[in-house]
């Protein structure tokens, strides 16, 4: 019957396709096999005579991943100088120093302009410029600093939610020991100087800024570290990355609660149902990110209009993407190499290439395949990256940094209560929380330091969490309404930033200085 012979085709193709991975399997193992065989007896192995140094060399940088070998042998030569151009500028925009060093040059910048005469409606062009749609009476439109604190932030925060994810699903969040540590650290660097703040301004009329000398800025810190290279220890960089994610969810846990004016339930609701939406496409294995992607603009839509600040959902879609691949990752290299042999043995030499249908049809499955196995939460982080760091942050940088200084009192800059409570929050209240909740948590016996981690980098590291910037700039904007605190705020956090970024990077490198110089015993 047609479905007897169906189903008998279906299974010889299936019993050729398990030959096949067998065969490439025992063929992949002989070698090793051999090789273990010659090393017990002490021979060396024979150089097979149909290999040569050319075939020796790494595989081709194909992948997009920088760290790939540069080898390029398999393209055209007219295409080498082409793909050597990309890996570089992907290597240049894998740099977290470089990505510190643009924010940092944007709000030099930001600050310069706003205090030049012939540029008198910088600041003024973010609050009256208006980007939006007109569709009948639906004409929604924000400003452009609306747009970027609002839609922009929230991308930034979608890259944060999937740097939380990982770190929940593979990395140190995993394991509740070894997570302990800075997840109590990051706790004391966001209670202490919280409590510094409100110290300075109780009955000042501005104590809803406790928020911002809370957060730091993880990409600042990250970046600061990657100055002093390979003399920090994997553990102290695990630390601080575990710590200012943990920090992240601290902070985007305040604006949620406390930094939320108007609350429309009935948004707040919609929101919440188009999260549980994505909820379930994860449940039903949906790996596709386009669902997710429009979904998770109707969730923004909602939390914009509810009162709850839209960077929320960034987040919140990060935590539905999935995190596993849909191909079984132990099989596939069986797979990727039968496929491999079948392409060849389908390939014709003295053919033009567009004529080698079987060929290109065997290469695109591998392709297609290839795509599968990355899981989805990789492909859009690996997206995201550059657009994150090379533009989003900067241009949150350029509108958001900039504090006019011309025609104000020093004096009643530096002796307001905003001022001082940010500025003493940041730089003594964040080092003196995070230190001391990493030394009791110790002490007490419930974590241990990370491998190769002294007391000394803990306090170099402790130092560098008073570096706020993006993040206290942003819940500056939801603290405050006047302008004069807003631009005093700003004021003191880039002035404790820049303090804290500069003597933790010193107190690092004296630290690793004096480790290098130990004698060895």
């Amino acid at each position: 019957m047609p479905s007897e012979k169906i189903t008998s085709e279906s299974e010889s193709r299936s019993s050729r396709e398990g030959r096949e991975v067998t065969e490439v399997r025992e063929r992949r193992q002989a070698p090793a096999q051999l090789d273990r065989a010659s090393q017990r007896e002490g021979r060396r192995l024979p150089v097979r005579s149909d290999r040569t140094p050319h075939d020796e060399a790494p595989p081709a940088c194909l992948s997009g991943d920088p760290t790939c070998a540069p080898t390029e042998r398999i393209l055209e030569p007219e295409v080498r100088r082409h793909h050597r151009r990309k890996r570089k500028l992907l290597e240049f925009t894998h740099s977290s120093t470089r990505a510190t060093m643009l924010m940092l040059a944007a709000a030099v910048a930001a600050l310069v302009i706003e205090n030049t005469p012939v540029l008198p409606y910088f600041a003024e062009f973010w609050h009256t410029f208006d980007i939006g749609i007109s569709l009948g009476d639906f004409a929604p439109h924000l400003s452009l600093e609306h747009f970027i604190n609002d839609f922009l932030m929230a991308i930034f925060f979608l890259l944060v939610g999937l740097e939380i994810k990982f770190e929940m699903t593979a990395g140190e969040l995993k394991n509740p020991r070894k997570a302990l540590l800075p997840i109590l650290g990051a706790a004391g660097g966001a209670i202490v100087p919280a409590l510094v703040y409100t110290a300075v301004n109780v009955g000042s009329g501005f104590e809803q800024g406790w928020g911002v000398p809370m957060a730091n800025d993880i990409a600042f810190c990250l970046g600061i570290l990657a100055l002093l290279g390979s003399r920090i220890p994997a553990g102290l960089r695990s630390f601080l990355s575990t710590l200012t994610i943990a920090d992240d969810i601290i902070a985007i846990m305040v604006i949620a609660v406390f930094y939320t004016a108007n609350l429309d339930v009935t948004w707040l609701a919609g929101g919440l149902g188009l999260f549980a939406v994505l909820i379930v496409f994860n449940r039903l294995h949906i790996y596709d990110l386009l669902p997710y992607i429009v979904v998770g603009l109707g969730m923004w839509v909602c939390f914009l209009m509810s009162g709850v600040h839209a960077t929320i959902a960034g987040v919140l879609l990060a935590l539905a993407i999935p995190a596993r691949s849909q191909v079984k990752l132990d099989r596939a290299p069986g797979w990727f190499a039968a496929r491999a042999r079948r392409a060849d043995d389908r390939y014709d030499p003295g053919e033009p290439d567009i004529v080698q249908k079987e060929y290109l049809s065997e290469v695109a499955e591998i392709g297609r395949v290839s795509r599968l196995s990355i899981p989805p939460i990789t492909r859009l982080d690996h997206r995201l990256h550059i657009p994150v760091y090379f533009f989003i942050l900067p241009l949150f940088a350029f509108s958001n940094a900039s504090v006019v200084l011309t025609g104000m009192d020093l004096l009643s800059i530096v002796t307001n209560p905003v001022t001082i409570g940010v500025f003493c929050g940041l730089l003594f209240g964040k080092p003196l929380g995070i230190f001391l909740a990493t030394w009791l948590t110790v002490k007490l016996k419930l974590s241990d330091l990370p491998q190769g981690v002294n007391w000394g980098h803990i306090g170099g590291v402790s130092v560098l969490g008073g570096v706020g910037f993006t993040m206290a700039i942003f819940v500056t904007n939801l603290a405050f309404v006047d302008p004069n605190m807003i631009a005093m705020a700003k004021a003191a956090i880039l002035a404790a930033s820049l303090i804290a970024g500069i003597a933790g990077f010193f107190i690092l490198r004296a630290v690793t200085d004096e480790e290098d110089e130990e004698p060895v015993r």
